[in-house]
């Protein structure tokens, strides 16, 4: 590794679009006068090594290891959806509508409280550590929702799960931007996030398996398929155990020799199985500016200052989908239930199609967010899923929709969303410096998720209890809306950060060179 206390080498192959970038030549560390920065600053040419590694076995089993959080959240928000109608009966936990959008609204809760929290500490203590920690709060949480007695102890769980859950996002979605390759970092972070509904499709076949009167039957069956969940996440902590610190993060905290030994480890995996790497040119390097976590009140000046197009543009990404999502997710099972005659048991049924849908969304239109570029993939997903999301609710509301045709209708409307979804984390984690970076996906994935994913569950809830298609359809028109206008800023104020450099993207703190 190349490294020395001199000016920065580093330089955009191309000038950024944005009226911030040009503010961020002028920002640079202020230090006491008088005393030294804690950590000097550094060159690295660790970001060049990590960006030109073949795509090999060990992308694989990192991908895996951390995009498996997705699989979690996805097997979680599933099995309320799946089991809501059950978890109405007197014979459960004798919940009403209210009380369903209530514990979903509450998960949402837990989980944009455990993205700030966590988020800061992934930034100041690590990705690793954080990562693991989540994973075991989630473990936990969801183990002890098998044995709720009542609506209070439930609502209190799925809280503590979404606190685990939350943190996971920051914590992953660094790491995964953090060693993934530049040239295919779209697609991957889209495949990964787009994982959830692996995750869905698991929740539904576990609550249509589970809750079948021949096997365990509703009393019995939603409290195994949360067993079975904790189950899950005990094997990801033996898989996540062998994923390394980011070596991005290693040499921004000043353990240089850390961070050597790191990517030294990784490219003599990938050199046994592929060969020789290719060099890396000298001029490659990247300064490290000297401060690894940036007080509060710097990241909220350079939020709202130097990133301010930036961060308007993700907090509508993060609103947009999370009302969109969570509208209809989480008040899915009742929709059927209450308005297409779905047997509460067949649920999971209709679930199948959905996440069929949303799953191969991001797999299929990923590579295009790199090749074609991310302003004009996020724009078409979002608009054209909002338009689709439009004409569906227009169609539910005229009656002209079955269970069957319903379902169908939602895995294509979803087969764009989810990857439109999924390029709002994607936008979250690679336009924002590496410093502040996890944090960042925090307070968007926060506030975003705050005011779309908290609001939506208790929305619809109330809307169906209406018993009026008119009133759901209002609800379904307000998410269209949403996700149209974020296109549409996407597509006139997004980066244009395809197969870029995380660096060049957003360049580290501290740097007085541009």
């Amino acid at each position: 590794m190349v490294e020395s206390p001199v000016a920065p080498l580093f330089r955009p192959r191309e000038p950024a679009r944005q009226e911030e970038d040009q503010h961020a030549k002028h920002y640079s560390v202020q230090n006491t006068p008088g005393k030294e920065p804690s950590i000097p600053g550094r060159q690295s040419d660790i970001p060049a090594r990590l960006d030109r590694l073949p795509w090999s076995a060990w992308h694989w089993r990192v991908a895996i290891a951390l995009g498996i959080a997705w699989v979690l959240d996805g097997l979680e928000v599933t099995l309320v959806g799946s089991v809501g109608a059950v978890l109405e009966r007197p014979d459960t936990l004798a919940l009403n509508a209210t009380q369903v959008g209530w514990s979903g609204s509450l998960y949402v809760l837990g989980a944009v409280i455990g993205a700030l929290a966590f988020g800061r500490m992934a930034d100041r203590l690590g990705r690793k550590k954080l990562f693991l920690a989540t994973l075991f709060v989630y473990m936990a949480a969801t183990l002890a929702t098998a044995f709720s007695p009542n609506f209070a102890f439930f609502a209190a769980c799925r809280f503590v799960t979404g606190l685990g859950i939350g943190g996971e996002y920051a914590a992953i979605n660094s790491a995964i931007d953090e060693l993934i390759p530049a040239r295919v970092r779209g697609r991957v972070n889209l495949a990964i996030n787009g994982s959830f509904w692996l995750g869905a499709a698991l929740g539904a076949g576990l609550s249509l398996l589970l809750l079948d009167p021949r096997v365990l039957g509703p009393v019995w069956g939603w409290r195994a398929c949360f067993a079975l969940g904790a189950l899950l996440a005990v094997a990801i902590v033996l898989i996540r155990r062998h994923v390394p610190e980011s070596p991005r993060w290693l040499a921004t905290h000043g353990r240089h020799a850390e961070a050597e030994q790191v990517i030294a480890g990784i490219e003599a995996a990938i050199t046994r199985r592929h060969g020789p790497l290719p060099p890396v040119h000298d001029a490659v390097l990247v300064y490290y500016g000297g401060k690894p976590v940036p007080p509060l009140r710097d990241v909220v000046r350079l939020l709202v200052r130097r990133y301010r197009t930036r961060s308007a543009v993700t907090f509508a990404l993060m609103v947009a989908q999370a009302f969109f999502y969570n509208a209809i997710f989480f008040t899915y099972a009742l929709v059927l239930t209450r308005f297409l005659g779905v047997p509460e048991e067949r649920v999971a049924l209709y679930i199948f199609p959905f996440a069929i849908g949303n799953a191969l969304g991001p797999l299929l239109l990923g590579p295009l967010f790199d090749r074609i570029g991310r302003r004009k993939m996020i724009a078409l997903t979002y608009v054209l899923s909002g338009i689709g999301l439009a004409a569906t609710g227009w169609a539910f509301m005229s009656g002209w929709l079955d269970a069957r045709s319903q379902a169908l209708c939602w895995s294509a409307v979803f087969f764009l969303a989810s990857a439109a979804a999924s390029s709002a984390y994607l936008t979250a984690s690679e336009v924002f410096p590496l410093e502040m970076r996890a944090l960042a996906i925090s307070v968007f994935y926060a506030v975003g998720t705050g005011v779309g994913g908290f609001i939506a569950p208790v929305l619809f809830g109330a809307l169906i209890e209406t018993g009026s298609r008119g009133a759901v359809a209002v609800g379904y028109a307000i998410g269209a809306t949403l996700v149209i206008v974020a296109g549409a800023m996407a597509l006139k104020y997004g980066v244009d950060a395809e197969r870029k450099p995380l660096e060049e993207v957003a360049p580290p703190l501290g740097t007085d060179d541009e």
